[in-house]
């Protein structure tokens, strides 16, 4: 029953978030523009600075251990079959395939994953380490798949220079990568800036599980400008089952048979990886003007679904206090 309360605390903010974001596009009360807008200020301003505070304040050293080579192993495995079954079964391109991959393996480790760490596993500093996980490896490589595959123009040289320049352009990436610069140096940022990037990037996620429930409303986007098919049941169904249940059975066979885990740490990289599909999927294809509807649904649909598989894990695994 702890376990269970523990749950229904760390998702309540996401429902409440997403019920209010619909609430207000079905009033129309911010406009026919609010969730461009708001996507916009999320992609190019709240997520940067919330990713920059992070990452500078983090130890890069902090995601090797065998822990995060099960979880890193599950999360790589199953976004690369999300990849490869949204052309074969889909017919999706690049830039799709690369949302599916997203939504078949970003967890939602900020906003989730730490509340669920702190009150089942006792501590959230594995999910620090998967944060920095998908901050530093994962995202740059979806980043990249988005730009290529939404990129004006043709040909290797025009892939190969927006590719070179992609850091610059995308600030998703250069804010990580200052992050990593402050980090390495040892830099302290004075009191006011740090304090000023905080409260910034504390927008990050709220904006976004705001801008999640517009979507839910079902308004055409303006924005928008994929000529895709508009996922179906089926796709949203695989998506969700990759991530919900693939993801963390993988994890499992690795951590446990493979790397010999102990309990505490095996349960760790399970429950993280049974987290639901991150809301940044969702930013991601709204931002590169793609059809939105797998990222949205996956997002609802996994978040679900993943009470009962993060309840199957924690009593299969756990307890994991003394």
């Amino acid at each position: 029953m702890a376990s269970m309360h523990a749950l229904l605390s760390a998702f309540a903010p996401i429902w409440t978030l997403t019920a209010i974001g619909y609430a207000v596009g079905r009033s129309g009360l911010l406009g026919e523009q609010a969730e461009a807008v708001l996507g916009r200020f999320v992609f190019h301003v709240a997520m940067p600075a919330a990713l920059f505070t992070m990452v500078s304040g983090a130890r890069l050293d902090a995601f090797a251990n065998s822990s995060m080579v099960a979880f890193g192993t599950g999360t790589a495995l199953v976004s690369a079959l999300g990849f490869v079954l949204a052309r074969r079964f889909f017919g999706r391109k690049t830039a799709d395939q690369a949302i599916s991959s997203m939504a078949s393996g970003y967890v939602n480790s900020a906003n989730l994953g730490i509340p669920v760490a702190v009150q089942v596993l006792g501590d959230a500093s594995f999910v620090a380490q998967i944060i920095l996980f998908q901050v530093l490896l994962v995202s740059p490589v979806i980043l990249t798949l988005l730009d290529t595959g939404t990129g004006a123009g043709s040909g290797k040289g025009v892939t190969l220079r927006r590719m070179v320049t992609m850091p610059v352009r995308n600030p998703i990436i250069m804010a990580s990568m200052l992050g990593v610069v402050v980090s390495a140096l040892g830099v302290r940022l004075p009191h006011a800036l740090e304090h000023s990037c905080d409260l910034l990037g504390a927008a990050a996620v709220p904006t976004a599980l705001i801008t999640l429930g517009l979507s839910l409303h079902g308004r055409p986007d303006p924005a928008t400008t994929a000529t895709t098919v508009p996922a179906g049941r089926t796709e949203v169904g695989l998506a969700v089952v990759l991530k919900t249940l693939v993801q963390p059975l993988i994890a499992f066979l690795v951590g446990g048979p493979l790397l010999h885990l102990p309990d505490h740490q095996l349960l760790a990289v399970v429950l993280c990886s049974a987290l639901p599909t991150a809301q940044n999927a969702f930013i991601y294809a709204r931002q590169y003007g793609l059809d939105t509807s797998l990222a949205r649904n996956s997002v609802v649909t996994s978040t679900v679904v993943s009470m009962a598989t993060l309840s199957l894990a924690t009593w299969a695994l756990g307890p994991s206090h003394p």
